[in-house]
C-alpha cells in the first residue's frame, strides 16, 4: 500500500516538475478563486473550459461511431469544436490531405526523431520598474497616458463643436477637460468592479446605484461627455475605407504600449478572449435569449503571455462592410484565421517563441511558414475547422479497431509531429515544438493519471491557464453596452489594459507594500481617475 503510495506521488512530483518546466506560474493572474484546485493541469469546476475545449475536438470520432448529437452548451461555446463528422471509417479524408502514398511521397514517416527548441532570445518580464510607492492609476496610465486622455479631450471638443454647427447648439454643452475625461473614464470602468447593468444605474436610488462616486459628476454632465466622447472626430483623407477609423489610433498606441511594458515568456497562445459578457450570464440565460441578443460586429484575437495571462498583442477584423478590414475582404475563414496569426506573430520571429493555437489557425503550411522565422508551433487540429493540406489521411481518419485510452500514434514529416491520441475520443495535434519522443501525463482527479505524448500534456496545461485568464479578467469586464462599434472596441481594449495593468503591479514592489487584490486594484483605479481625495460636487 506504501509502495502504491509512493508511486502515485512521484508521479505527480514529475508531473509538477515539467508543469514548472512549461513556464507557467501560478501566481500572477491574482487571487485563486472557484476556478483554481490542487489540479496542475485541470481546472476540475463543472464549467472547466479546458475540458470542453478538447473535449468537444474529439467528439468527432464519438460522432462516427454513434448517430447522434447531444447538444452541450458552455460558457466559452465559441472555443468548442463540434464536429459533424467529415472524416467517417470509409476512409475519405478532410480536402487538401494525403493519401498514404502521396504522404509517403512528400516525406511523412513513423519513424520518429527527437526535436528540440533552441534557447528563447529574450528576457520576460516588465520591461520597466515601478516604484513601490506607484499607484494603480500609474499602472494603467502605462497604457493610456496623459497625452492619450489630451487626445481624447481634443477629439471630443471639435466633435462636440462640428455636431453643434451642423444640427444647432446645446446650450447645456461647455468644452471638457482632461480631469472629466479621466472622471468619465472612471464611471464607466466602475461598471466593471460593481457589475452595473448600466453606468447610469450609479445615479439611480436602485441597487446599483454608488452614491460615493456619483458625487464626484452630475448625470447630466456626463451623458454630455458620452454623447460627444471621440477618439477620432473626423474620418482622416487617407485610408477613409477603414471602419475602425475613430478608434485606430488608440489600439496603435495601446499596441505600442503593450509591446513596450512587458516582454512575454516563450510561451504564448493566440486565441480569442471571452468577450461578449460576463461568463455568469452566459451560463444563465437560455438559448434562445443567446439568439435574441444582437450579435457583435467585429472579432478580436490576441497573443497572450501563457505564464502571465499579459495580453502581448491584438487584432480587432470588422465582420462585415467594405473596409479593407472588413472580414469579407477574405475568402475563407483558414485564409482570414492564418492572416490573423501572421499579424499577431510579426514581431516575435527569430526568438525561438513556442505559440498555441486553437484548430481554426493550425495548419501545416502556417506552422512551415513561421519556423522559417524561428517560431515553434502546438495546435489542435479539427478536420472541420482546420486547414487540412498536406496532413496524411491515415492520421485523420478513425480506425476500425477501438483505440485504448491514452492510446497515441504519431508521423513526422521533418521536424513536424502529427499526433493521433485518444481519450473518450480521438485528438490530433500538430507541432514542432515539442519532441515525439517525449512523453507526458494528464492528471485528472476522477479518472488518475492518462500518458500522452509531451505535446499534449503541455498544451492541456497552457490551456487550462488560459481557461482560468478569462475567469479572472471578466472581474473586469466592462458592462457599458454602447451601440457603436468603435464604441465598443474602445471598451473592450479598456478592460484589457486593466488587466494588463494588473498584471504588471503583481509583478512590482508596489504590490508587496499594498497587496490589492483584483477587485481592490479596480476599486482603487476607478477612486484615482476620478480624484475622489476631493469629492466636491461638479455640474
Amino acid at each position: 500500500m506504501a509502495e502504491c503510495g509512493r508511486k502515485a506521488l512521484s508521479l505527480l512530483e514529475a508531473a509538477r516538475s515539467r508543469y514548472e518546466s512549461l513556464q507557467i506560474s501560478d501566481d500572477v493572474f491574482g487571487e485563486s478563486g472557484d476556478d483554481s484546485s490542487d489540479n496542475p493541469f485541470y481546472s476540475t469546476s463543472g464549467d472547466s473550459d479546458s475540458d470542453n475545449y478538447i473535449a468537444e475536438a474529439g467528439e468527432e470520432d464519438q460522432q462516427q461511431h454513434h448517430q447522434h448529437h447531444q447538444h452541450h452548451h458552455h460558457q466559452h461555446q465559441k472555443r468548442g469544436d463540434k464536429e459533424s463528422g467529415h472524416s467517417g471509417s470509409s476512409g475519405t479524408g478532410p480536402p487538401g490531405s494525403l493519401s498514404r502514398s502521396q504522404a509517403e511521397e512528400e516525406g511523412w514517416t513513423e519513424a520518429l526523431q527527437d526535436v528540440t527548441v533552441p534557447p528563447y532570445k529574450e528576457t520576460y518580464g516588465p520591461a520597466q520598474k515601478m516604484s513601490a510607492t506607484a499607484t494603480a492609476l500609474d499602472f494603467f496610465q502605462l497604457f493610456v497616458p496623459d497625452n492619450c486622455i489630451q487626445n481624447m479631450v481634443t477629439q471630443t471638443n471639435m466633435y462636440a463643436k462640428k455636431f453643434q454647427e451642423r444640427f444647432g447648439s446645446d446650450e447645456g454643452w461647455r468644452p471638457v477637460t482632461a480631469q472629466e475625461i479621466k472622471a468619465f473614464l472612471g464611471f464607466v470602468t466602475s461598471t466593471s468592479v460593481h457589475h452595473c447593468e448600466s453606468v447610469l444605474s450609479i445615479w439611480s436610488s436602485g441597487f446599483f446605484s454608488n452614491r460615493s462616486i456619483a458625487l464626484k459628476m452630475s448625470q447630466a454632465r456626463f451623458e454630455k461627455i458620452l454623447k460627444y466622447f471621440h477618439i477620432v472626430a473626423f474620418r482622416p483623407s487617407q485610408g477613409s475605407n477603414q471602419g475602425l477609423y475613430k478608434i485606430q489610433p488608440f489600439l496603435d498606441s495601446l499596441q505600442q504600449s503593450f509591446g513596450c511594458t512587458f516582454r512575454p515568456s516563450q510561451t504564448q497562445v493566440l486565441h480569442e478572449p471571452l468577450i461578449d459578457e460576463d461568463p455568469v450570464f452566459i451560463t444563465t440565460c437560455t438559448e434562445r435569449e443567446l439568439r435574441k441578443r444582437k450579435k457583435r460586429k467585429f472579432s478580436l484575437w490576441v497573443r497572450q503571455c501563457t505564464s502571465t495571462g499579459f495580453i502581448c498583442q491584438i487584432s480587432v477584423h470588422l465582420k462585415e462592410g467594405q473596409g479593407t478590414d472588413a472580414l469579407a475582404t477574405l475568402k475563407n475563414k483558414p485564409q482570414l484565421h492564418s492572416l490573423v496569426a501572421k499579424q499577431l506573430c510579426q514581431n516575435i520571429s527569430g526568438k525561438n517563441t513556442i505559440i498555441f493555437t486553437g484548430p481554426s489557425i493550425t495548419s501545416l503550411g502556417l506552422f512551415t511558414e513561421f519556423s522559417k522565422q524561428d517560431i515553434y508551433c502546438c495546435g489542435l487540429l479539427s478536420t472541420r475547422k482546420s486547414d487540412c493540406t498536406g496532413l496524411p489521411q491515415s492520421m485523420l481518419v478513425c480506425g476500425a479497431t477501438p483505440a485504448q485510452r491514452g492510446q497515441s500514434r504519431v508521423m513526422m514529416k521533418g521536424s513536424m509531429s502529427l499526433i493521433s491520441w485518444y481519450n473518450k475520443g480521438h485528438f490530433r495535434f500538430l507541432t514542432n515544438a515539442y519532441s515525439p519522443t517525449k512523453q507526458g501525463m494528464i492528471i485528472k482527479r476522477k479518472s488518475g493519471e492518462i500518458p500522452c505524448p509531451l505535446a499534449v500534456e503541455a498544451f492541456a496545461a497552457h490551456l487550462s491557464y488560459i481557461c482560468k485568464y478569462d475567469d479572472k479578467y471578466s472581474k473586469y469586464f466592462i458592462f457599458h453596452k454602447p451601440n457603436k462599434t468603435w464604441q465598443q472596441v474602445f471598451w473592450l481594449s479598456i478592460s484589457i489594459a486593466i488587466n494588463n495593468a494588473y498584471i504588471l503591479y503583481k509583478m512590482s514592489d508596489a504590490y508587496t507594500v499594498k497587496r490589492y487584490s483584483r477587485a481592490q486594484f479596480g476599486e482603487r483605479l476607478v477612486r484615482e481617475l476620478l480624484d475622489l481625495d476631493d469629492c466636491s460636487p461638479t455640474q
